[in-house]
């Protein structure tokens, strides 16, 4: 299931040696087409079987006071998931990157006020919806990131007690051979005698759908209804993404629709929180219902939300 990129996406950033340009510059912003993969899925775009948000934190962004001093911090965006776009990864770490040498205001304060403003307006031109973004100091995220890990760890109104598939369940003796996408191997359990699940995995991998380079990410999964999927063959079909080439959200929203395809639950949610790769890490989540988005993870006022492992 590997997508093509547009020529012109491919010949402006993917697979090039970049420039990296030092002052200012929105053009650098690539967009990309949701609706090829939900195409693929039979997802129409404009009666989406879920909501949701994407959230990525870029940890590599600085600016100039004007008197020459860096300004660092940490920005946190988030976009709908009913955007008919993406942003591309690497022209938004290119286009924060331009923002290096750029003299933006008096204090650190006004420089990273000035990013954040920036940033929103040009994220939302770009995605043609509305796009929140929030710069953080390093203090700030030092400050709060511990707190935040424990409560996404040990907070059961925040996350209730996940089961790791991988050590939870026997798996030492079963076969993993399939490592290309196969909603085939989800097995549905009917009339299932406990209607929540809470299903966890670290052995979430794919590939860059452009570079191939690897993606590595956490995956939660919860479930409601009356039927349910067998939780070995649930890790089975997390691990055959291991080869598939693909961007973060399509890889969110193929597990979410295979699974409603499977056991049609009456709610559902499906996060993928993956690690940092080239100074950015990405999170979407998909859910049923509004009731089940993480009430931090796509919060621009709150620092990023990571599993101690990310």
């Amino acid at each position: 299931m590997v997508k093509q990129l547009d020529n012109n996406t491919i010949s402006k950033h993917l697979g090039q040696t970049s420039q990296y340009k030092a002052i200012y510059d929105p053009s650098l912003l690539v967009k990309e087409p949701r609706q090829a993969n939900r195409k693929h899925l039979n997802i129409d775009d404009n009666n989406l079987p879920f909501i949701g948000n994407d959230t990525w934190n870029a940890y590599e962004v600085s600016g100039l006071t004007n008197k020459g001093l860096p300004v660092a911090g940490v920005a946190k965006i988030v976009y709908p998931c009913d955007s008919k776009f993406i942003v591309e990864s690497k022209s938004i770490k290119l286009y924060f990157n331009s923002f290096n040498m750029t003299k933006l205001g008096d204090s650190d304060i006004d420089v990273l006020e000035e990013i954040e403003k920036r940033a929103a307006g040009d994220l939302s031109t770009l995605l043609g919806t509305y796009v929140r973004v929030r710069l953080h100091t390093n203090s700030e995220v030092l400050r709060d990131i511990t707190k935040a890990s424990q409560e996404w760890m040990h907070n059961e109104d925040i996350t209730p007690n996940y089961i790791t598939l991988e050590e939870s369940y026997p798996v030492s003796d079963i076969k993993f051979s399939v490592y290309s996408e196969t909603p085939e191997l989800l097995q549905v359990i009917e009339d299932a005698p406990i209607e929540e699940v809470y299903y966890h995995s670290a052995l979430l991998k794919s590939n860059c759908r452009v570079t191939s380079q690897p993606d590595w990410g956490d995956v939660y999964i919860y479930m409601k209804g009356s039927n349910t999927i067998d939780p070995i063959s649930l890790l089975q079909y997390i691990v055959s993404f291991r080869d598939e080439c693909h961007f973060h959200e399509e890889i969110c929203e193929t597990i979410y629709k295979r699974i409603v395809d499977a056991v049609q639950p009456d709610e559902l949610s499906v996060k993928c929180l993956y690690a940092r790769r080239g100074g950015i890490d990405i999170n979407p989540e998909r859910v049923s219902h509004k009731k089940l988005l993480h009430p931090t993870l796509s919060e621009v006022g709150v620092p990023h939300i990571k599993t101690p492992k990310q």
